[in-house]
């Protein structure tokens, strides 16, 4: 028993060797379900001795004020800086625990440009916009003609709803911006009267909140979050720069990240519990962390059970490791290209960067030389970002396109549409090749594909199909009305590995190796696209 608690100890140490950095007075908790108040106390010893602060809830409630339940994720904060690693292991082996872990720092995942393009074009800057429109005129880069999403024929079908929120979990928004006139997100429940009206404790949270200062008012100090959101919802056709994907639709600003594009963990949690409890229907997460979070993948669980779709980029490091929340099954992964429709390696800013590439990875979009809105100016636009940052929230964009024609489809049914209208084989020749590939996944999104996509389905099922456990070692449990549909499993290499009927509401997956691979189920017209990962 003491080597396996031994054994315990050094692997729970291990998992967090070669981490990022992470807060020197915060732990990130959940307890067990069956732990009770007698045995909460008996840890008291170990947060005395290390000068224990607060407690707070990261998960979300109309009133935080009542006694916290064992399904919160808490967050522990502590006076003064303490061995974070060996307390988390103190607190994990007293068994009362489901997770304890650092609270980690991540970052954005897109640059600025050092420069700024001088050129006006007279028709208000489209022209620039080659990802949504991409004649082959595009100089600051290598352009390809129709290297782009078909963005103007897309807008023929529409134009977006204003019925639609999409979170932005960012740096923050120039909230005044002419751009963003009329379309940022008003919370309905509360007035702005210094006190909390929808007691959820956010004191007159009326247009979203400051996670990184705890305060009402998440204006952007670093220039990320406003490019982020201006791709997604610049008010298009207004004769002012640039269109945003969806030009009705709410954005719902959450700062995450400070002045310097970092942000903990724990506020990215809470933040996603804000955004599921406040009716974004689409989060959009342009940051990620080398360290994995069983606390945030609860967080982003959650929201995929609640029907929301949350779109992430892969990060720029131009290699295949794992970051947060990319790496996670029910996340949408998202890679850049550029202009000539070759995945964007390097990125302008460093001849070592690049799109990250994986398992993992569903598709990409354009992210590089991406022009947009200024956080310090309502009329400069000459500023350009470039990352797998500015590739997610154009995706996330198209989500809310297609939730305005068809507002019942699930998050695999809307990834199932985005992948499958997707074009295959556009980039380079030795990364995008038939089928899924871990460099382009998909394909390269396309607007107008997708929305095609949406209205030629003659029976697209609504259903909230369950699949579970993600990850699993054996069987996939399914719900039982899935019973004889047809399934295929591919890897990562685009190979079918496994075919048949459903049956028992269950898919036997013993006999396939470790890794993550991609779920097809059909029925007739109906077809549902599912990441799994098999441990």
């Amino acid at each position: 028993m003491k080597k396996l608690l031994l054994l315990t100890t050094v692997l729970f140490a291990f998992s967090f060797v070669n981490a990022q950095d992470f807060s020197k007075t915060r732990l990130i908790v959940k307890y067990k379900e069956t732990t009770n108040a007698k045995s909460k106390s008996s840890i008291q010893k170990i947060l005395t001795n290390k000068n224990f602060k607060n407690s707070r809830s990261l998960s979300f409630s109309n009133n935080k004020k009542k006694s916290k339940q064992n399904n919160e994720i808490l967050l522990f904060t502590f006076k003064d800086e303490i061995d974070v690693l060996k307390t988390a292991n103190e607190l994990k082996n007293t068994n009362l625990f489901e997770f304890v872990e650092p609270d980690y720092i991540g970052t954005g995942a897109g640059k600025k440009g050092t420069e700024n393009f001088t050129t006006t074009p007279d028709d208000a800057l489209f022209s620039r916009q080659w990802s949504l429109h991409n004649d082959g005129s595009f100089t600051a880069s290598p352009s390809t003609n129709d290297a782009d999403v078909d963005m103007n024929l897309a807008w023929d079908i529409t134009t977006g709803n204003p019925d639609i929120t999409i979170a932005v979990l960012d740096s923050g928004l120039r909230m005044t911006h002419p751009e963003m006139s009329g379309r940022v997100w008003v919370n309905t429940t509360e007035t702005s009267n210094g006190l909390d009206s929808d007691t959820n404790t956010y004191i007159d949270d009326i247009n979203g909140w400051d996670f990184v200062n705890n305060d009402n008012d998440p204006t952007d100090d670093n220039g990320h979050g406003t490019n982020i959101a201006g791709i997604i919802a610049a008010t298009g056709n207004n004769s002012i720069g640039y269109a945003g994907v969806d030009w009705e639709c709410k954005i719902m600003p959450l700062k995450i990240l400070d002045q310097n594009n970092n942000g903990f963990y724990s506020n990215w949690i809470e933040a996603i519990n804000y955004a599921v409890n406040k009716g974004a229907k689409i989060i959009n997460m342009s940051v990620g962390g080398s360290s994995y979070s069983a606390a945030m993948e609860t967080a982003v669980n959650s929201a995929h059970a609640n029907g929301i779709v949350i779109t992430v980029s892969m990060m720029n490091f131009n290699n295949s490791a794992l970051y947060y929340p990319a790496a996670y099954a029910n996340t949408i992964a998202v890679g850049s290209s550029d202009s000539d429709d070759k995945r964007s390696n390097p990125f302008f800013w460093s001849a070592t960067s690049g799109s990250n590439f994986g398992n993992h990875i569903d598709v990409i979009a354009p992210g590089n030389i991406i022009f947009g809105l200024a956080s310090n100016s309502d009329t400069n636009y000459n500023g350009y970002w470039g990352g797998t940052s500015q590739a997610a929230p154009l995706v996330a964009g198209i989500c809310s396109l297609i939730l305005n024609k068809k507002p019942n489809l699930t998050v695999e049914q809307i990834r199932t549409i985005i992948r499958e209208s997707a074009e295959d084989m556009v980039g380079t020749a030795t990364e995008d090749t038939a089928g899924w590939d871990q460099y382009y996944g998909a394909g390269r999104v396309n607007a107008f594909n997708a929305l095609q996509k949406v209205l030629s389905t003659e029976s697209f099922s609504t259903k909230n199909y369950r699949f579970y456990p993600n990850p699993t070692s054996d069987y996939l449990l399914m719900s039982t009305e899935l019973n004889d549909v047809n399934y295929n499993l591919y890897n990562i290499l685009g190979k079918n590995v496994l075919q048949g009927k459903i049956s028992e509401g269950k898919i036997d997956l013993k006999t396939i190796s470790k890794g993550i691979y991609s779920l097809k189920l059909q029925n007739g017209l109906e077809s549902i696209t599912k990441k799994i990962i098999k441990n």
